[in-house]
C-alpha cells in the first residue's frame, strides 16, 4: 500500500511520506503506544493545563517547557514523553529514548513504517537523533455504542513543520471532523459511504454502526494513511478506493453517506495555494451543489447523506437559502441548518490562517487581495456554515426544513446524531398518522425540556413563558399558552386530543380551532425532539 521512503537526511519528502501497511508492525507499534498510556487525558496530566490551552492555539513553547523541566526533575523523559515530543511538537529525540519509548516497535521499526527519520546527517552515530515524519496523536470519543479511544496520524500541522502547510497535507482530526463524527447518525446500516475520506476518520467511525464501509479520495496518500489508521485501530470491513466523489462509486447506492468535503471556497488564480483536504477545485461553492445535486443517485430508498458545507451569500441572490434548494433533488427530504454566518473579509481571513501564512506577511496580503477580488468579482457578500442532511424518500418527501440556528448547542453526551435521529423518526411516525390518528397518541416530554416562566412584579399571571431544550440545537421555544400547557400535561397518560378537548372549555375557545392549532404545533415539537411520540 506504501510507496518506498528514502529521502536524505532532516528532508522531507516533496510529496509527502507514505506509510507501510506492516500488520505485524502496526500491532507492535499498538502495543507500546498502549502502554506508554499515550492518551489525551495523560498528556493533558503532562504539561498541565496551560500548555495544553496553548497547544490547542497552535503555541508549543510552554509544552515544551514542561518536558524540559520534567527532564530537569527526573533524568529520564519517560515513554509518554518522548512520544509526545516526537509526534506532537516536532521534537528530535535521541534514538536510545525512542527505543525505550517504542520497545516492541523500535526506532528501526518506526523508521520502517515511515512514522520517523534520522535527523541528524550522521546515520550510524550511536546516539543519532530522530524526528516525526507524521503526526500520530490520540483521540477519544463518546457514542450510543460506549467510549473509544484510537489513535490517528496524519501530516505533521503547522505547529511541527514550522510554517506552511503543503498543497498535498492530509489533514488530522480538527474542529469540522469532530463536528461531523458528532453529527453522524448511529442507527445501523448494510452500507456505509465516507467521500473524501482524509485521514479515515469518518469512515471509522462509520465502521462502528455500518456492515461494510466503502472510503474515498482523491489522493493516494490519504487513502494510504487512512488504512494505517484503520489497522492501527483494528477496524476492519472498510474498502479504500482512489478517485473523486463519486466517481469511484459510480452505479453504487449506499445507506448512509458521510462527507467533509474540500468545500472551502478559494480564489481559482496563479499563487493561491490549493490545499487537496480543503479545495475541491471548483468555483465558489459548486463542490457542494454537486454533492447535493448526485446525492440521490447513490442513495437506497431511505438511505441519509450527511455533510459539512458551504454556501455563498451573493448580491445577485441574498438568501442562500433559495439557491440551497435549487440543488435538491424532488425525491429528497431535506434538513439543513446553518450554523454561522461570516463576511467575505473574515471568510478569506480564516482559510488564509487555516493554511498556515501569518497576517502581516507580503504572503498573507497577497492572498488576502486574491480572495476579496475573487469575491469582489462574483458579488460575494458573505458565507454560510452548516449541516447538511438528506434523504431519498420511497414514497412521497414529507421533510423541507432550511433553519438558521447560530446559537450553541446543546448537552449531547453520545453525540448531535443521537438528536437527529430521534428527530428523524419522530418526524416520521407522525407524518404517516392524519390528524384524527394523531389526536389519538399519547405524547411525552423529552427529559431535557424544562419551562421557564417570566413575571412583572405583582402580577400573578406569567409575561413569558419559554420551554428549553438541553440537548440537541438547544432551542428555546416561545410555545404560548395553549401549546405550553399541551406540553405540560403530555405525561404519556393523555391524548393530544383529549387535552385540547380539555383546553378548550378551560380557555373557553372554539375546540375544533385550538384542536388544529394544537395537532400543528405538537407535530413541530416533534420534529424539534422537544415532544416524544409513544413507545412503540
Amino acid at each position: 500500500m506504501a510507496v518506498e521512503l528514502t529521502p536524505p537526511a532532516d528532508s522531507a519528502p516533496a510529496a509527502g511520506p507514505a506509510v507501510r501497511l506492516d500488520l505485524p508492525a502496526i500491532a507492535r507499534l499498538r502495543a507500546d503506544l498502549a502502554a506508554a498510556h499515550f492518551t489525551q487525558a495523560a498528556l493533558d496530566g503532562l504539561w498541565g493545563p496551560d500548555a495544553a490551552d496553548a497547544l490547542r492555539r497552535n503555541e508549543r513553547l510552554p509544552a515544551l517547557r514542561a518536558l524540559a523541566a520534567l527532564r530537569a526533575r527526573t533524568g529520564e523523559p519517560g515513554a509518554l514523553a518522548t512520544l509526545a515530543e516526537l509526534f506532537l511538537l516536532g521534537g528530535r529525540v535521541p534514538e536510545s529514548e525512542v527505543q525505550a519509548a517504542l520497545p516492541q516497535l523500535g526506532a528501526d521499526g518506526a523508521i520502517a513504517l515511515g512514522l520517523l527519520w534520522p535527523a541528524s546527517a550522521e546515520l550510524i552515530a550511536p546516539e543519532r537523533s530522530l524526528r516525526a515524519l507524521l503526526e500520530l496523536r490520540p483521540y477519544e470519543f463518546t457514542d450510543s455504542r460506549g467510549h473509544a479511544s484510537w489513535w490517528i496520524t496524519s501530516d505533521l500541522g503547522e505547529l511541527a513543520r514550522g510554517g506552511p502547510l503543503g498543497e498535498d497535507h492530509v489533514l488530522g482530526v480538527g474542529g469540522a471532523s469532530r463536528t461531523l463524527s458528532a453529527l453522524m447518525l448511529q442507527n445501523a446500516v448494510d452500507s456505509a459511504l465516507d467521500l473524501g475520506t482524509g485521514c479515515g476518520i469518518q469512515a471509522m467511525h462509520a465502521a462502528r454502526h455500518a456492515g461494510r464501509v466503502v472510503a474515498t479520495d482523491i489522493s493516494q496518500r490519504a487513502l494510504e494513511l487512512a488504512a494505517f489508521n484503520a489497522a492501527l485501530n483494528e477496524i476492519e470491513g472498510v474498502e479504500f478506493r482512489l478517485g473523486s466523489l463519486f466517481e469511484p462509486v459510480a452505479g453504487e447506492r449506499f445507506d448512509h453517506v458521510i462527507s467533509n468535503p474540500p468545500f472551502v471556497i478559494t480564489p481559482r488564480v496563479e499563487g493561491v495555494p490549493s490545499y487537496e483536504y480543503r479545495d475541491g477545485g471548483m468555483v465558489g461553492d459548486a463542490l457542494v451543489e454537486t454533492v447535493m445535486r448526485d446525492a440521490a443517485a447513490h442513495l437506497t430508498p431511505g438511505g441519509v447523506l450527511q455533510m459539512l458545507g458551504n454556501w455563498e451569500y451573493t448580491a445577485a441572490v441574498p438568501d442562500a437559502f433559495d439557491r440551497l434548494q435549487g440543488w435538491l433533488e424532488p425525491a429528497l427530504d431535506y434538513w439543513i441548518v446553518e450554523r454561522e454566518v461570516q463576511s467575505a473579509t473574515r471568510y478569506a481571513e480564516t482559510w488564509i490562517r487555516d493554511g498556515g501564512t501569518r497576517s502581516g506577511t507580503r504572503e498573507f496580503d497577497q492572498l488576502f487581495g486574491a480572495w476579496l477580488d475573487d469575491f469582489a468579482d462574483r458579488g460575494v457578500t458573505q458565507v454560510g456554515f452548516g449541516y447538511v442532511l438528506l434523504r431519498l424518500s420511497d414514497e412521497t418527501p414529507t421533510m423541507a426544513r432550511l433553519e438558521r440556528l447560530h446559537t450553541p448547542l446543546g448537552d449531547n453526551e453520545w453525540g448531535l446524531g443521537v438528536h437527529l435521529g430521534n428527530c428523524l423518526a419522530a418526524h416520521d411516525w407522525h407524518a404517516a398518522q392524519s390528524d384524527a390518528e394523531f389526536a389519538e397518541a399519547c405524547l411525552t416530554v423529552s427529559g431535557d425540556v424544562t419551562e421557564e416562566r417570566h413575571y412583572w412584579p405583582g402580577n400573578e399571571d406569567p409575561s413569558e413563558l419559554l420551554l428549553r431544550q438541553g440537548g440537541g440545537f438547544a432551542r428555546t421555544i416561545s410555545p404560548g399558552t395553549a401549546l405550553a400547557a399541551l406540553v405540560g400535561a403530555s405525561d404519556g397518560s393523555l391524548s393530544v386530543g383529549a387535552i385540547a378537548g380539555a383546553l378548550a372549555q378551560l380557555l373557553e375557545v372554539d375546540e375544533a380551532e385550538l384542536r388544529a392549532e394544537l395537532l400543528g404545533g405538537a407535530r413541530r415539537l416533534l420534529d424539534d425532539g422537544i415532544l416524544l411520540p409513544p413507545e412503540a
